[in-house]
């Protein structure tokens, strides 16, 4: 016996000793919570080899020394009860155990819940008349009470860590079966110390190593602590009623078989219940925190529902709303919708974060323009808007313009200071029946602030709708014009001067609608471009000016047509071979066709623009510069493009009446015309003069040294037949000569001298035009 006590003690102490160094492996909570379990496992230990000692020494004089027997199991009983304490501590103490105060102490609540119902119905069996131990009742040692009241709780602690294990709960259930056998082992040691003998004693020192190993091992497990509730009761909470349960059924067992309740029974049943009741309680507060908690992130996402992220401004969302009561209630206000102009050239040169900077420095002069007189809100990208609640239009206005002046101040930054302008359509409430219908007055409105001009307010007005519905209806309308037939092209003759005979044509489109009647190209041309159809009108217009063309040059005409081509069709990958085939379909030679080019579409991109007018050129084709002098083009890119015409813009022929000539016997001349002429000669370039009107003009220009001339002065846009006809009168004049060619000697001593003769002829040529153009 005494070599098993040994050899228990050795294998305890042991135990012990490995818990403390797996403790200090341990790091954080972990740490700390084996620490506690290895404490009282020690303190246990340390209890139950002192008993276990003591009954061995007593035991050759075991039924004289009553008093020393009982002393030494309360002390035994109370170091068995403070080294549950530790453990119960430390099991709370594990990771995933204990977290937040309220979820931690509802799961001490149901430890203790658990730990109670088992001691009173441990008593109920224990007590009378039940008394399932008999004569064996350990009633001679008071302190056992307080041991077994600590092992049920231990093992309350233990079920409930068990069942909040998740989903491994193999290392909760060794661990709490260690602790369990732990605190069994003290009262085996107590009661045998106590009453039962030094046998009960040496199995609780047996069953004390194998409660240390079982909780080193389970410490060690995945799982080992569970997940502690972090918020309402689980699912599956069944066990917060079923001790109540228990309780209640012992109680009434023990009240069927003629117990008697006795103050500690009386204890722990009210114990339970305030248990129970402060469990609920606390669950309660639980709920109404997490109620709050609901309402708060509610009202938060709400915020953000209704809150632009970037500049803090109301969004679409939060503006709609607002637009629909202020409609509904028949408020007066405003909306003003605003676009920056040219916001997306500041992202693409200074990048997306400082086009934030500025969007979020435009929410808050917006703020600060509208001191709660309004909503500002952000619709999305560079588009803002403001809801006014000013009953008078005028001040609505006046607060637009303040907007205005304030967001047209520099921006700061860093490398430099950002330039950004804005333009603001305006609408009043009253205006509009609807929401969707006072959103597309204002649009409309902003619409014609950048038509015209940008970087300022514009109201809205009736005829913006009228504008807008011919505008839908023309893009409706233009994408079958083609196909019934409603295009046609109109030539407008460009003649040599002063001759005034044709020698070439430009071609313009015109569009007669049965139902709109004509439309004009500087309505619906720009409308294809928008809508994408400029590439399919260009295609239309290339293929009948060479038809018409390879007819007139069968017919013996010596002349050359000319084709407008926008920038969309210039920088077309296409548009080269769409030419070329053009030219052969039609077996027109390719130096009989000139391509105009605007001076607007040289300003965009110079070198692209470069390598798209050689590869057109090595088509044969010539090349126009149309408008020069309306345009940004300097004259030293004159050297560098690929060109064959120059076409001097009407701006410089009437800018300015003529000077006296600088020269006696010179006739007056304008110094623009003369400078592009000799600009033009000198770079091997032929000129027309576009826009002469009258007399005055075409002298002007005729004393430039100007060959060729276009304008209303020669006649306007005419059908082909009526060109024809001026191409057949100038061919049989025989006076011929077109762009590019040279002059027969004397001819210019020729022309001035049969001036006069022309002039009845040349006037006839003009009314004739215009009559065929009134036509």
């Amino acid at each position: 016996m005494q070599a098993l006590a040994l050899a228990s003690g050795l294998a305890a102490a042991l135990g012990v000793g490995w818990l403390f160094v797996v403790a200090r492996r341990r790091d954080g909570s972990s740490d700390r919570a084996h620490r506690l379990l290895a404490v009282g496992a020690g303190l246990t230990t340390v209890s139950v080899l002192t008993g276990l000692v003591g009954a061995v020494a007593m035991a050759a004089e075991w039924d004289r020394q009553q008093p020393q027997r009982s002393l030494l199991a309360t002390v035994v009983a109370v170091g068995c009860a403070l080294g549950g304490l530790l453990l119960i501590w430390g099991l709370l103490r594990l990771p995933g155990t204990a977290g937040r105060s309220a979820p931690t102490a509802r799961h001490l609540l149901d430890c203790l819940a658990v730990g109670a119902a088992l001691w009173f119905t441990g008593w109920v069996l224990v007590a009378p008349p039940t008394r399932l131990l008999g004569a064996a009742t350990p009633t001679a040692c008071p302190a056992i009470l307080l041991a077994t009241a600590t092992v049920a709780a231990i093992t309350g602690v233990a079920v409930m860590t068990a069942l909040h294990s998740g989903r491994h709960p193999a290392g909760p259930l060794l661990g709490g079966a260690g602790t369990v056998l732990i605190g069994l082992s003290g009262i085996g040691a107590a009661a045998g110390i106590c009453q039962y003998g030094v046998g009960l004693v040496l199995v609780g020192a047996v069953g004390l190593p194998v409660g240390l190993v079982l909780v080193w091992f389970g410490g060690g497990r995945p799982g080992c602590g569970g997940s502690a509730p972090a918020g309402l009761v689980p699912r599956g909470a069944g066990y917060v009623f079923l001790p109540m349960v228990v309780m209640a059924a012992a109680g009434f067992y023990h009240v069927a078989s003629g117990g008697e309740f006795t103050t500690v029974a009386v204890a722990v049943g009210s114990l339970e219940g305030f248990i129970l009741v402060s469990r609920q309680y606390l669950a309660l507060l639980d709920v109404r925190r997490y109620a709050a908690r609901l309402a708060a992130s509610e009202a938060h996402f709400r915020n953000l529902a209704h809150t632009d992220p970037l500049t803090g401004l109301a969004n679409r969302r939060a503006l709609l709303r607002e637009l629909y009561d202020c409609v509904a209630d028949r408020r007066p206000g405003g909306l003003l919708t605003l676009d920056l102009d040219g916001f997306k050239t500041v992202n693409d040169m200074r990048g997306h974060d400082v086009g934030d900077a500025v969007l979020i420095e435009v929410g808050r002069r917006l703020i600060a323009e509208l001191a709660g007189a309004g909503l500002a809100a952000r619709l999305g990208g560079d588009e803002f808007a403001v809801l006014l609640s000013l009953p008078d239009p005028d001040e609505a206005h006046g607060v637009a313009v303040r907007i205005l002046r304030a967001l047209d101040e520099p921006y700061p930054h860093d490398k430099g200071p950002i330039y950004v302008s804005t333009s603001i359509g305006m609408a009043c409430c009253s205006t509009a029946q609807d929401v969707p219908t006072l959103l597309r007055n204002a649009d409309l409105a902003l619409r014609s602030a950048k038509q015209r001009g940008k970087n300022r307010v514009e109201r809205y007005d009736v005829s913006y709708d009228q504008a807008q519905r011919r505008r839908v209806r023309l893009e409706h309308e233009m994408r079958g014009a083609i196909d019934r037939g409603e295009l046609r092209l109109a030539f407008q003759p460009v003649v040599a001067v002063p001759s005034v005979r044709p020698v070439g044509a430009e071609a313009l489109i015109r569009w007669r609608h049965p139902e709109l009647g004509k439309v004009p190209p500087d309505e619906f041309i720009p409308l294809a471009e928008e809508c994408g159809m400029i590439s399919r009108l260009g295609a239309w217009v290339l293929d009948e000016a060479c038809r018409q063309l390879s007819r007139w040059l069968a017919e013996g005409h010596d002349v050359w047509v000319s084709v407008n081509v926008s920038p969309h069709e210039l920088h077309a990958p296409e548009y080269v071979l769409q030419v070329d085939e053009a030219l052969r379909r039609h077996r027109v030679p390719s130096q009989r066709l000139v391509l105009e080019v605007t001076e607007h579409a040289v300003a965009r991109d110079l070198a692209e623009l470069i390598r798209r007018l050689k590869a057109l050129r090595a088509t044969g084709v010539r090349i126009a510069l149309d408008d020069f002098g309306a345009g940004y083009s300097s004259l030293g890119q004159l050297r560098n493009l690929p060109i064959d015409i120059l076409k001097i813009d009407h701006s410089l022929v009437a800018e300015q009446g003529p000077v006296a000539p600088p020269l006696p016997g010179r006739r007056a001349f304008a110094p623009m015309v003369d400078v592009v002429m000799r600009l033009g000669h000198q770079l091997g370039l032929e000129v027309i003069a576009e826009g002469v009107t009258n007399q005055a003009e075409l002298a002007v220009v005729v004393e430039a040294g100007c060959r060729f001339g276009q304008g209303a002065l020669f006649g306007w846009g005419v059908p082909a037949e009526h060109l024809e006809a001026m191409l057949s009168a100038a061919t049989s004049s025989g006076n011929r000569h077109g762009i590019g060619g040279r002059r027969r000697p004397g001819e210019d001593q020729q022309a001035s001298a049969g001036a006069a003769s022309l002039a009845a002829q040349d006037v006839r040529s003009v009314d004739s035009s215009r009559e065929m153009r009134q036509a």
